[in-house]
């Protein structure tokens, strides 16, 4: 069985594939100083409380934290046996090179997420993640990654304006009842919801422009279906985009040397 772990800056997602589908996902916030004793420990609880019985052979890791995947090499070495598969680097091929700047290192989960949105939906796409930052990124017609742009994430925004401003509270990013709010916290609820949807109908717009050939939009990440409720601009919301393109890279990395 085949281990896909997506590490962000916020939570680390673990998922098993048995070769059909994803029999299992759990998550666990993003730690640099977790072990890999602490990773065994905790995946094993889980497996035992979901009464699993799970051999992995191969693991496959994107991490936006390069200071993660050093643990969870060891993870994988000592307790599955088997020598990961880490995106981004020179041992692990993708589909389509990048066509960016020189030099230029391309987050692995948007590389993972390219590869998965070709896979569905073909190319000429934007791919709009709704994660720690919100980012878009634009696959050209053969599939490569070809650029994007990075936004501050929602909650950050949200956890940024209450910190810098004494007055003003934390609030939950949720669809308002009405544009004009009439509170304090109805205000801030509005001004961020319809503040990201402005922004990411004006980036996608812009993308479009620059890019010529019509766009398909696709959205994944948590928010995603929260804010498909306030726009028409997305053709799709994908909530396993990441784990699909993980598999798929495994796939085309079988025959690699695991010496």
């Amino acid at each position: 069985m085949l281990m896909a772990i997506d590490c962000g800056n916020t939570n680390t997602v673990f998922s098993i594939w048995d070769g059909t589908e994803f029999i299992a996902t759990w998550r666990c916030s993003t730690d640099h100083k977790r072990t890999a004793d602490e990773y065994f420990v905790w995946l094993t609880t889980l497996m035992n409380l979901h009464k699993m019985e799970v051999h992995i052979t191969e693991v496959i890791i994107s991490s936006t934290v390069p200071r993660v995947v050093f643990n969870l090499r060891v993870l994988t070495d000592r307790y599955f046996g088997c020598r990961p598969l880490v995106v981004g680097r020179p041992d692990c091929r993708l589909p389509v090179d990048p066509r960016v700047d020189y030099g230029t290192t391309v987050g692995p989960d948007r590389l993972v997420n390219s590869v998965s949105g070709f896979d569905r939906h073909g190319g000429d796409l934007i791919l709009v993640d709704f994660g720690t930052a919100t980012t878009f990124d634009v696959v050209d017609r053969d599939g490569a990654y070809i650029g994007g742009v990075i936004a501050p994430g929602v909650n950050l925004s949200l956890a940024a304006l209450s910190a810098a401003t004494a007055a003003l509270p934390h609030v939950d990013v949720t669809l308002p009842a009405q544009t004009i709010g009439k509170n304090t916290v109805a205000c801030m609820q509005s001004g961020v919801y319809w503040g990201y949807i402005g922004l990411v109908e004006g980036i996608c717009r812009q993308i479009r422009v620059e890019h010529i050939r019509p766009m398909k939009v696709i959205a994944t990440g948590g928010l995603a279906p929260l804010f498909q409720q306030g726009t028409e601009i997305f053709d799709a919301i994908e909530d396993d985009l990441t784990m699909h393109g993980l598999v798929l890279i495994n796939e085309l990395n079988k025959d690699r040397d695991t010496a």
